[in-house]
């Protein structure tokens, strides 16, 4: 990859975004479409101050900055009103705790997403892939994105719990998880915190779906510390976990607030992206006909395996141009934990920086024809003159996506899988525009299945 060893030397540019507004700031540009209001900055300079509210914020525009902020976990950690909201939902997992905490967590819980555990969740993406697969019907509309949500929701809760829980535990997830991620994003999006205690129908929803997601969590827990057998999944992983410093174990609500991390994180985002996938394919002929021919040679019309996954490299490059575009984390926050400064700017102690993948992987800087579909841009002898630092769809540094590899297998899975059986083609005057959530969803997406 391509450095930036000219940028120690550099005058930054710092700006402040105009339009904005008394009392709100940019809240309301943020609110009506964030994707076009966060990616109008860059033209303005390498660190741009926006207001929500009252409060400054600063977007870094320039992938040397951003990595300042990614690299430096301890100064930059995670903060601000949306991670307090994620809290209250998510409890203190990977995504939420604060830096001594993360640290800690995170030598105990990476052992979870070793390679050997990963070749065993392998069988479970396979499995599923394969029934998936086999459920659609020629000529027959499928809501693309409800579809891979149920997919990734039975993968992912058959590699936290056993084959033997999967049944009741999928079912009850998949009536759950969307509830919840929709009431999460609506308290996101609300800076006094009374919508949440409106009685409404929604809120109600959402309380009760949470109530029973926490409920089915500390059932399999205790059902598992009672029998004390490892069975091979995550969640046996994590009740096994020990820390190398002091020797001690995560307990019962340590693990929970674990589980409801990664059934947040492993569902919602590899869904979405596969989604993208498909609607990316459709309209690129070509690149579709080299993913067909490729997973013809390697597959030979059987079901991919973990041993098939390093050799579908277009598949691949295809599931990482699709995450370029649109990365399901399109935005985060941090938060500065002492006096600094970045970009030469000084930020006081408490001040919220905004990194926005979807900014920087559009930028015309650093991706020629960054609009364009072109998952050749991942050839090695192309990739090596990608800027280091510009392709953040898992972040970066020791908040890095613990589970970046699982993903990538299960998507590369997915994607053989259901292409070796069929085109998905696009549902004439169906509109598709980005809806920026808690992730970057397309919304509801038919497409119509044709058998190859």
């Amino acid at each position: 990859m391509k450095t930036t060893r000219e940028t120690a030397k550099r005058t930054w540019r710092v700006t402040a975004a105009p339009r904005r507004l008394p009392l709100v700031g940019h809240a309301l540009l943020m609110g009506r479409d964030p994707l076009a209001f966060l990616s109008s900055l860059p033209a303005l300079g390498d660190l741009v101050e926006v207001r929500i509210g009252t409060k400054p914020a600063y977007l870094p525009c320039h992938p040397e900055l951003v990595q300042q902020v990614l690299l430096n976990a301890r100064v930059y950690d995670t903060g601000g009103p949306v991670k307090e909201k994620a809290r209250a939902i998510l409890g203190n997992g990977l995504i939420t705790s604060d830096w001594a905490d993360h640290r800690r967590q995170r030598r105990m819980v990476q052992p979870a997403f070793h390679t050997a555990r990963v070749a065993a969740y392998a069988e479970v993406m396979q499995e599923e892939c394969a029934v998936h697969a086999a459920s659609w019907e020629t000529g027959k509309p499928v809501d693309i994105s409800d579809a891979m949500q149920g997919l990734t929701a039975r993968v992912t809760a058959r590699a936290l719990f056993s084959t033997e829980m999967a049944p009741h535990s999928v079912s009850e997830i998949q009536r759950c998880l969307p509830l919840m991620v929709e009431g999460a994003y609506r308290r996101a999006l609300d800076p006094t915190g009374l919508l949440a205690k409106l009685p409404l129908a929604a809120n109600r929803e959402f309380e009760e779906a949470l109530g029973r997601l926490h409920a089915l969590i500390d059932g399999i827990i205790g059902d598992y510390r009672r029998a004390g057998e490892d069975r091979g999944d995550l969640l046996s992983a994590l009740l096994a976990a020990r820390d190398d410093e002091d020797g001690g174990q995560m307990t019962d609500q340590e693990v929970h607030d674990q589980v409801m991390t990664l059934l947040l994180a492993g569902v919602e985002t590899t869904a979405s992206a596969l989604t993208w996938a498909w609607h990316l394919l459709a309209g690129s002929p070509e690149v579709e006909r080299r993913l067909h021919a490729e997973v013809d040679e390697v597959l030979g019309g059987r079901t991919p395996t973990y041993a098939d996954v390093p050799k579908l490299v277009h598949t691949q490059r295809i599931f990482t141009e699709t995450l370029r575009l649109y990365p399901p984390a399109w935005m985060y926050t941090r938060m500065t934990t002492q006096d600094t400064e970045l970009g030469g700017h000084p930020l006081p102690a408490g001040t919220d920086v905004l990194i926005s993948p979807y900014v920087i992987h559009r930028s015309p800087d650093l991706f020629a024809d960054p609009e364009t579909f072109d998952p050749d841009r991942w050839l090695p002898e192309r990739a090596k003159d990608v800027t280091r630092g510009s392709y953040l769809p898992f972040g970066a540094g020791s908040r890095k996506c613990i589970g970046d590899v699982f993903g990538m297998t299960e998507a590369t899975l997915a994607l053989a899988a259901i292409a070796s059986r069929w085109r998905l083609r696009s549902v004439p005057g169906a509109a598709v525009r980005p809806r920026a959530q808690m992730s970057l969803t397309a919304g509801p997406l038919p497409m119509v299945p044709e058998q190859r």
